[in-house]
């Protein structure tokens, strides 16, 4: 069983404390996103022979947009036997998109020393979502998306970037933004090409590897191929397991294998306007 930490919520930021007393205790009881009532209680202790699916951890998937507390408690996660991966949204956006994020620069600084902690296989960097407006316009992206994989050239070796996906409660929240003057929604239009060819060389240039996350689109022509972020191959490469399920509970286009979250909707503190989780 791979457990994702988590799609709903920064656990690693604003949970983690949580999270290792579960860790600890060996197993959280997480409610179903969209009944409340329904209860499931998953097992947080290391898969071993013998076991089913169900009764242990594969190995864990951090998301999160501040990974110190997972620098922290490394060597615990380590000593508990438990294999996983952790990826990093890094954006760098306005405050008026992102209100409550970490300097930039500390996160970087956080992630190299994670790098050099646990491997560059085992960090992976997010840009995402790829959102245009007055305040992030083409040039923005360009500028920087080139100045961060510059500042993690030689750490990390995959960037994951994904475009803005409208959801009602962002929508509106944008939309709020717009009628105070504080930005204005641009369309992505036909410039999205030229603007991917660009974060693809960019990540060239960086040696890393880059590719898209559940686009309808295929941008493999300019160098950015569809990927997943729970993924099978990555997970066997660098911990052998062999899985090959599709997550069937994800958005079409995504790739992901199987996996449980234990997070929940509408508690990160991370209040981003874009973001669908809260």
């Amino acid at each position: 069983m791979f457990v994702s930490v988590s799609r709903r919520c920064d656990i690693p930021r604003f949970q983690f404390k949580w999270f290792m007393e579960r860790v600890r205790q060996g197993f959280v009881d997480t409610a179903n996103p969209f009944n409340s009532r329904q209860i499931k209680r998953v097992a947080l202790i290391p898969m071993k022979d013998g076991m089913k699916p169900e009764e242990g951890v594969d190995a864990f998937v951090f998301w999160t947009r501040y990974p110190r507390n997972i620098l922290d408690n490394a060597d615990e996660l380590a000593e508990c036997g438990f294999p996983y991966y952790v990826m990093v949204s890094v954006t760098g956006y306005p405050n008026t998109l992102e209100p409550s994020m970490t300097c930039t620069s500390a996160v970087l600084n956080v992630m190299n020393k994670l790098v050099r902690k646990i491997g560059p296989d085992r960090v992976i960097w997010r840009y995402d979502p790829v959102i245009l407006t007055s305040i992030t316009n083409e040039e923005f992206h360009q500028r920087n998306f080139n100045e961060l994989a510059q500042n993690l050239k030689g750490s990390v070796k995959r960037v994951i970037v994904s475009l803005y996906d409208e959801y009602k409660e962002a929508k509106k929240r944008l939309e709020a933004r717009e009628k105070f003057g504080e930005l204005q929604m641009l369309d992505i239009g036909d410039g999205i090409l030229k603007l991917l060819a660009g974060f693809s060389a960019s990540a060239e240039t960086a040696g890393m590897e880059i590719q898209s996350c559940a686009e309808k689109e295929d941008y493999s022509a300019v160098g950015i191929k569809p990927g997943a972020c729970i993924d099978a191959a990555l997970m066997e490469r660098l911990f052998g397991i062999t899985t090959g399920r599709k997550d069937k509970n994800q958005r079409p286009l995504c790739l992901c294998c199987k996996s449980v979250d234990i997070g929940a909707y509408g508690i990160c503190g991370a209040h981003c306007l874009y973001c669908y989780a809260w």
